[in-house]
């Protein structure tokens, strides 16, 4: 593969370290991205003088490779430990969790994995891939506004499953089929800010029996600093039931829901921003780590392969990796 190039679309998790692995073995490796930054739900969002965590929340290991891997960006101080306080929630009482685990975020925010895996990648962002052409046993892959990318002799896709579907069914029945066994649900995310700090005696809280499943104080994590910042995720099942919902409206309902949890109104936000996550969890994840058409070299990863969550993302890009490596 030293003297081919590989195309792939997306520039989350998966796509980044796919691509990280291919560059690093000398393969050039264009990524094209439809946001204006990377890591995908690994995402921090600006807000005015501070930013706040508003898709993936924090990280867990179980996977020797991916510990390797971790202790480098840690190293780098790329990631550090969240030593929070984190609690579950459930009919008003408030419990402290009994499994210890060592979580980890990106520092200064959940993006700066995805930044440092991009270093020294090729990387277009702004562009939102229309489709996809197939010319002399090449890929070409065409924007929105009718721009051409390419050649490609491998081609790769890391987005959705549902729009990754879309561009490369005409193409390849293999993965037609395998990509119609997942759907994706969506997430509507709520950041609050305040002028001061919540009296709230913990971090983070998974929530039961609420439209909301998970909310947390952005600000105790390591690298944050004021203001006082609370992030709410709804549940799946609300955020489907809501998923076309205006976002001023989704904002005040998971903001009442928010209070509700402590009985009262603890202080007004200075300013809330709501967010929706369309493919945010898989509900069905494929016990492969990566598809891969072989015949027409082209293939998807991504959390929904393997396992789900960061560490999910990060092993079926770095397997797909291996699989075109192998091939050499």
């Amino acid at each position: 593969m030293k003297h081919e190039r590989v195309g792939i679309i997306g520039a989350g998790i998966a796509g980044l370290v796919c691509a990280d692995r291919l560059h690093r073995e000398g393969i050039a490796v264009t990524i094209l991205e439809k946001s204006r930054g990377v890591g995908g739900r690994s995402a921090t969002r600006r807000l005015d003088e501070s930013s706040c965590d508003h898709g993936a929340q924090y990280f867990t290991i179980s996977d020797p490779l991916f510990a390797e891997r971790t202790a480098e960006w840690r190293k780098q101080g790329v990631v550090d430990v969240w030593q929070g306080r984190i609690v579950s929630i459930e009919a008003g009482m408030i419990r402290d969790l009994n499994q210890p685990r060592e979580r980890l975020v990106g520092t200064p925010g959940m993006n700066s994995i995805g930044k440092y895996l991009a270093l020294n990648l090729d990387v277009r962002s702004n562009i939102e891939v229309e489709g996809v052409e197939r010319l002399d046993e090449h890929w070409r892959v065409v924007d929105n506004a009718g721009h051409a990318y390419g050649p490609f002799d491998v081609l790769i896709s890391t987005a959705p499953p549902f729009q990754t579907s879309r561009l490369f069914s005409e193409w390849s029945q293999q993965l037609a089929e395998q990509l119609e066994c997942v759907m994706m649900l969506p997430c509507w995310t709520v950041i609050l800010r305040f002028s001061a700090p919540l009296t709230i005696e913990f971090d983070g809280a998974f929530v039961n029996g609420s439209p909301l499943s998970w909310i947390a104080r952005n600000n105790s994590k390591p690298g944050r600093g004021a203001p006082e910042c609370w992030v709410l995720h709804a549940s799946a099942e609300w955020s489907a039931s809501q998923v076309d919902g205006e976002p001023a409206e989704v904002g005040s309902a998971l903001t009442n829901e928010f209070w509700k949890l402590f009985g009262r109104e603890l202080a007004r936000p200075s300013l809330v921003v709501s967010h929706r996550w369309r493919y945010a969890l898989p509900r069905d994840v494929l016990p492969m780590r990566f598809l891969f058409d072989d015949k027409l070299r082209m293939g998807c990863a991504g959390d929904w392969c393997g396992g789900p969550r960061i560490e999910g993302a990060f092993l079926s890009g770095d397997a797909l990796a291996t699989h075109l490596l192998e091939k050499q």
